[in-house]
């Protein structure tokens, strides 16, 4: 995106996006800044907009079908990472509802699911909630960000039954090289583990970067593998219920409900399959968009926050932030939103192993992260 063009985020007017009724916007009051939850700040598609608009006033409301959601994001799929289904996708109401369903046809009660810490929330409640055991496997900081410890995720698959996966990771933004993903294949098969691999990101890379996706491994863990897809992160339809279960060839599919589809909702697929086939122009103005945000949010770490540590995400919106050697202690968060009236994600809530850092979500026009890090240096210079 030249400086000169119009971001997608700048589309829709502050006083607009007030009157949205979505958690982004109504958690907080008006005097803050909301920089938290994966949502981002732009119209829809137009090609999503029509198709909803079509629906509506159709009153084509009732129970979701597939309707060619499965063969959309397998089109996309195919053009984007070079990734060939073998299996037919699965409709689900949503990436945390095919991470359930997965968990429960490769595991039982009791067993343990690996997760590379610090991860995304649900995730650890996810494992719970079904009565399996979370197994944290902390990433490891090097010159070049938080990367999986292999070492130690080895140890931990020992005694494993999954992994659940997130790739591009959430919240520190690395997208998983070739190399690491064979590793991670290559410990899976070693020890029975099976792979479990979250890619509702991956429609974000960024300029640079390449995503690919675990299950197009040439890999007998890959090809026992589930992946989850959606098009609700990269084209903002979180509210729309659709996501997609990918079971791999071999994939222990024989636990899977056949009822998943009936929770997923109409709109959600009519959406998501506009997104995959007639939506990616418009993605890659948002990609494009972000990756501006990105390089902005840098110069301005630099500038204006220091002691900050910031390296521009490989994939997706969300910045992943280091205040450690600020002085705002484990949960800068808390201190961001009392005294700047920035909401951020704190790193706490992604694991223990993220004390001191903060997930700020830069899918919003770049006077508001102008402002947003001006508020930030306000409390750094009051600490």
């Amino acid at each position: 995106m030249s400086d000169s063009a119009r971001s997608p985020f700048e589309v829709v007017g502050l006083e607009q996006l007030r009157r949205r009724n979505s958690v982004k916007w109504r958690t907080y009051p008006e005097d803050v800044l909301p920089l938290w939850v994966a949502e981002m700040d732009t119209a829809l598609a137009a090609p999503i907009a029509e198709v909803l608009r079509e629906s509506v006033e159709t009153g084509d409301t009732g129970y979701a079908f597939d309707g060619g959601f499965g063969e959309a994001f397998a089109g996309f799929a195919a053009d984007r990472y070079g990734w060939n289904l073998t299996t037919a996708p699965i409709l689900v109401a949503d990436v945390m509802a095919g991470v359930h369903a997965a968990l429960e046809a490769a595991t039982e009660r009791g067993d343990r699911v690996v997760i590379s810490t610090p991860v995304y929330t649900p995730f650890y409640s996810a494992i719970e909630q079904i009565g399996r055991v979370v197994v944290a496997s902390p990433l490891t900081d090097s010159d070049e960000g938080q990367r999986i410890d292999l070492d130690r995720l080895e140890r931990d698959f020992v005694t494993a039954s999954a992994y659940l996966m997130c790739n591009p990771h959430n919240p520190t933004g690395h997208v998983l090289t070739e190399s690491e993903l064979t590793a991670i294949a290559e410990l899976a098969t070693r020890h029975g583990v099976t792979v479990i691999s979250d890619e509702i990101h991956a429609p974000l890379m960024m300029p640079g970067h390449r995503h690919i996706p675990f299950a197009a491994l040439d890999s007998d863990a890959a090809r026992a593998s589930f992946t989850l897809a959606a098009a609700s992160k990269a084209w903002n339809l979180a509210g729309l219920k659709a996501a997609l279960l990918i079971p791999g060839p071999t994939a222990p599919v024989s636990g899977l409900s056949s009822e998943l589809w009936a929770a997923a909702g109409l709109f959600g697929v009519i959406a998501g399959t506009t997104a995959f086939q007639e939506a990616v122009p418009w993605l890659d103005e948002v990609v494009a968009a972000v990756d501006h945000n990105r390089h902005l949010l840098a110069d301005l770490v630099a500038d204006r926050l220091p002691g900050v540590r910031y390296r521009p995400s490989e994939a997706t919106y969300l910045a992943w932030l280091d205040f450690r050697d600020t002085g705002l202690g484990d949960d800068p968060a808390a201190a961001i939103l009392e005294y700047g009236r920035v909401a951020v994600n704190s790193g706490l809530s992604f694991g223990v192993e993220a004390a001191g850092r903060v997930r700020m979500n830069i899918a919003t026009s770049p006077a508001m992260i102008t402002e947003a890090v001006d508020r930030i240096a306000s409390v750094l210079e009051r600490s």
